[in-house]
């Protein structure tokens, strides 16, 4: 086996594609290292244990999903804004099946803590960002939000509608966005 070091980002393609290809229990040091075509210690340049590569490599697969789309517009628009979600979702679905489920189920024990952190900054950015949304489309009301009925309880609604989706395993928004036409326009 080749000892060439090779880069973290390269460790976790090669992590991805092996969950993509076998699920995640294919995911530990050594089949890492032999999709690398690295020794086992160049993976241990990078990541002390299974738990902190598998960490490493839900973060990946997050950011992989919810990565920024080229097109900015769709951060200027509620309805873009929740339809490219939700595109997101169906996405990570058929690139990481079982991902979603995994999460909410608690991920894997040894990794558990950390894998809710990593789940929960991710769903807290999710969260800002609606909300961040619903302040910058022009084309909502004026008086759409009160004191009590605020953005950010709304993006609240929103985001627990798209969790109930994710675990039904239902991409479709026409549901959540006709609720945005009739609460907001």
């Amino acid at each position: 086996m080749n000892t060439v070091v090779t880069s973290k980002e390269d460790i976790l393609r090669a992590s991805r594609e092996l969950i993509r290809q076998r699920g995640w229990s294919a995911v530990n040091i050594r089949s890492v290292a032999a999709a690398c075509g690295v020794s086992v210690g160049s993976i241990y340049n990078y990541f002390d244990s299974k738990a902190a590569l598998v960490g490493a490599t839900v973060e990946s697969v997050w950011g992989e999903i919810f990565r920024r789309p080229e097109d900015g517009a769709v951060f200027g628009d509620a309805q873009a804004c929740i339809a490219w979600i939700y595109g997101q979702m169906e996405y990570g679905s058929r690139q990481y099946p079982g991902f979603f489920t995994l999460h909410s189920l608690g991920f894997l024990g040894e990794e558990k803590v950390r894998g809710q952190m990593r789940m929960q900054q991710t769903w807290q950015h999710i969260r800002e960002e609606l909300c961040a949304v619903l302040k910058r489309d022009a084309r909502i009301r004026a008086d759409a939000f009160t004191d009590l009925f605020t953005a950010e309880r709304f993006a609240d609604v929103l985001f627990s509608l798209m969790l109930s989706a994710l675990l039904r395993q239902d991409y479709d928004p026409s549901a959540v966005l006709e609720i945005v036409r009739r609460t907001l326009y």
